[in-house]
């Protein structure tokens, strides 16, 4: 079920009449309610793979409660958080992990002179929202390793925080502490909430239903045949793509974020307008900040983070960058962007600017950015768009390709859209957006901070109709980040 459908449009209203009319008297029942919820919410991608969810739910609820009394027994601790760790692991390993390893290691072969003549890769389906959902168990189990929360005896209240349909599929990649306490905990409805959660679900699907669905076609094409198209065409295809995924993702963000509130629940902030960032640190500050945060807690600072020789600490960012490119897919271009993006980081880190934009946005106390800083937004977006052609390309091959083309054949030629719409339209709802974006920064909560009602009112209704005006049934688009 997809957020942007018609039957994600009537099934948020019933589960919320349900909650809110039905069951408001008792929050342990709201729970099953939306554990019932997510399990069916989840199952019409395929029943199957609940059985997964529910292992990763069985293993962890027990594994916490063993992790935290053995406690005074390191050995035994450790011992069971390893069980955690390898079981969801595991899941991520075989599902998704299991062809490329078998493919590269084929392809390894070749090199030496031999050919395996029987294929041993599997036909294998990669269950929806696996890499989000094993994380978040996993970082429960961390948690109480690390002794910062301690296991819930509520094994509904844990299995609702594991399957929670606002986020169970991309995220944000929540922690025990935030979502699991709200879950153990009485909610009471707040019209307040319940009116920023409408504002963020109306903000994120407009990201995806104007901005991105309307830019995939484009992209697809300009990425599909970059071989005839000139250098221009194919600068401006990662282009789209950049503001392609950024709206597909951070519209889903926005969403998940929007319904939680509408059930009383404040998931954290996943996306804070990552296209203004100053470099790129800020940039990974800035996007998808769940899974950044998540490797630093459980990655990066275990390893000795900045805390050890600058030696070490490159060596650090390299592996989370890297590992951070794995967890995207199981293709060697994500583990190239991923290193692409260590080594567009570690400049800045050896300079010590990798935390001076940490509490601030661009043009701080000013309406618009300077000249320094313009340039800072102009190269960092420079940045991360081209290594997006390695993120978006389907081999390395083709990635390289691309890039040789754009500069052994750049000239200027006009593109025409695929479909035969007006690209004049595209280039305007880009720049619009962008200076949108640009006047909200400071508050990526709350998309309609304006104080006078009628232009909250008209920014309402040109949405509503911009959204009428690019939805296409037809081509109705899965959220990017669900294949990963």
């Amino acid at each position: 079920m997809l957020f942007n459908s018609f039957e994600f449009a009537l099934f948020l209203p019933v589960v919320f009449l349900l909650y809110w009319f039905v069951f408001k008297k008792n929050f342990r029942v709201q729970n099953i309610l939306i554990l019932a919820a997510s399990y069916f919410f989840y199952s019409l991608w395929d029943w199957r793979f609940l059985f997964l969810i529910i292992g990763s739910t069985v293993v962890d609820y027990f594994v916490g409660i063993l992790i935290d009394k053995y406690s005074e027994d390191k050995k035994r601790q450790k011992a069971w958080l390893w069980v955690s760790v390898l079981f969801n692991i595991s899941l991520l390993g075989f599902f998704k992990y299991y062809n490329f390893f078998v493919d590269s290691f084929m392809d390894m072969t070749e090199l030496f002179g031999y050919t395996i003549k029987s294929s041993w890769t599997l036909n294998i389906i990669l269950p929806v929202g696996i890499s989000f959902y094993t994380f978040q168990t996993m970082s429960y189990s961390l948690d109480i390793y690390y002794k910062r929360i301690k296991p819930t005896k509520d094994f509904l209240s844990f299995a609702t925080f594991v399957a929670f349909f606002p986020q169970l599929v991309a995220g944000p990649i929540e922690r025990a502490s935030n979502l699991l306490t709200q879950i153990t905990s009485e909610r009471h409805f707040k019209y307040q909430q319940t009116k920023e959660g409408l504002r963020l679900i109306l903000w994120g699907l407009f990201k995806k239903v104007v901005i991105a669905d309307s830019l995939a076609p484009m992209v697809d094409d300009i990425f599909t045949n970059y071989g005839d198209y000139s250098g221009s065409t194919l600068i401006l295809g990662v282009t789209m793509f950049s503001f392609q995924v950024y709206g597909d993702f951070s519209g889903y963000s926005d969403i998940a974020i929007g319904t939680s509130k509408l059930f009383g629940f404040e998931l954290m902030s996943n996306f804070k307008f990552p296209n203004f960032s100053r470099n790129v640190a800020e940039y990974w500050q800035r996007w998808h900040v769940s899974l950044s945060t998540w490797f630093r807690h459980y990655v990066y600072i275990p390893l000795g983070g900045s805390r050890v020789s600058k030696l070490l600490s490159v060596r650090n960012i390299c592996v989370i960058f890297l590992i951070s490119g794995f967890w995207h897919g199981a293709n060697w271009t994500f583990i190239f962007w991923g290193a692409f993006h260590a080594l567009a980081y570690i400049p800045v880190f050896l300079m010590g600017r990798n935390t001076i934009y940490k509490n601030s946005v661009v043009a701080q106390n000013t309406i618009i950015p300077n000249l320094k800083e313009f340039g800072q937004l102009i190269l960092t977006f420079g940045i991360v768009t081209f290594s997006r052609i390695f993120f978006r390309s389907d081999t390395l091959t083709d990635s390289f390709a691309y890039i040789d083309r754009i500069f052994t054949n750049f000239e200027f030629t006009p593109y025409e859209h695929p479909l035969g719409g007006n690209m004049t339209t595209y280039y305007l709802l880009i720049l619009v957006f962008v200076i949108y974006e640009y006047l909200i920064r400071r508050d990526e909560r709350n998309p309609f901070k304006f104080k006078h009602r009628i232009v909250r009112v008209a920014i309402y209704t040109a949405i509503v109709i911009s959204m009428f005006v690019f939805y296409d049934d037809n081509a109705q688009r899965a959220f990017i980040y669900f294949q990963f």
